[in-house]
């Protein structure tokens, strides 16, 4: 009987080295704010990861696709349930996380004889003035964090460290600055990932040396492109300037390829 908590305290150990492996060789998420509202971005291999939830709401993910789009439609139902219900103004991000998903993925974490949800999250919300934007990240376990001007998702808490402070460093005020921001946020997070699996001898993609200073622009911008050969990158933004109720709005290929840098624009499809 005395055993017993001291297994599940293992098996919910072993739970998340599990976890922390499915990682590995995801792909970061980076949430950025700006002037005018807030930007997503990752890159995909065709799979989309970024996606609307309501009016001011958007959502970024990395993990496994069934489980993400699981959570996806349980948040999109929430948020519309509660809009009807109420009024969109009782919609929030906050709301959404502390008693709708956030308990959920807690609960498949600790269940240790149920699969787990394979994924983090990373939800914005657009606040009415500047300065009053929201990005909250979830764990695989259920622990979730509000952050302010920006919020990454990365394969380990210390690949997001890196990512963190680098964007601590940046100055976003326009979109096309918020988006260089974020690209090259997503190479210093992507770099960190297969710096960590080759310290640890395994295999990654790609042929980038990731012992090259990780902040400095031309490296990161040599490694996008390498990796745009077998991703794209994926972006939307929440624009508090977009006419109608929804701000949601899915940057595509062309407008991409004008706000990207000029050195990495003939590559960006």
């Amino acid at each position: 009987m005395y055993e017993e908590p001291y297994r599940w305290v293992e098996a919910v150990g072993n739970r998340r080295q599990y976890l922390d492996d499915q990682f590995k060789q995801g792909s970061p998420v980076v949430g950025v704010t700006y002037e005018s509202g807030i930007l997503l971005m990752t890159m995909s291999k065709g799979t989309p990861k970024v996606y609307e939830i309501y009016d001011r709401l958007a959502l970024g993910g990395m993990g496994h696709p069934a489980d993400l789009e699981k959570l996806r439609f349980s948040l999109l139902e929430m948020a519309h349930v509660e809009g009807f219900n109420r009024s969109p103004s009782d919609v929030t991000g906050s709301r959404l996380i502390k008693y709708g998903v956030a308990p959920v993925i807690k609960q498949a974490f600790e269940e240790v004889f149920k699969a787990p949800f394979i994924v983090k999250i990373l939800l914005a919300e657009l606040g009415q003035k500047s300065g009053r934007d929201s990005l909250l990240t979830i764990n695989y376990d259920g622990t979730f964090e509000e952050k302010g001007s920006y919020a990454v998702l990365g394969a380990s808490s210390a690949v997001e460290q890196e990512m963190v402070a680098y964007l601590r460093l940046q100055s976003m005020v326009s979109l096309e600055q918020a988006i260089d921001t974020a690209v090259c946020a997503w190479a210093v997070g992507n770099r960190a990932q297969y710096r960590a699996l080759e310290e640890a001898g395994e295999h990654r993609e790609g042929n980038t040396d990731p012992d090259q200073p990780s902040t400095d622009s031309d490296a990161l911008y040599a490694h996008l492109q390498e990796c745009l050969a077998e991703k794209v990158i994926e972006c939307a933004v929440l624009d508090r300037c977009q006419q109608g109720p929804s701000k949601y709005r899915a940057i595509g290929t062309d407008e991409l390829r004008r706000l990207l840098p000029k050195v990495m624009s003939t590559s960006s499809t």
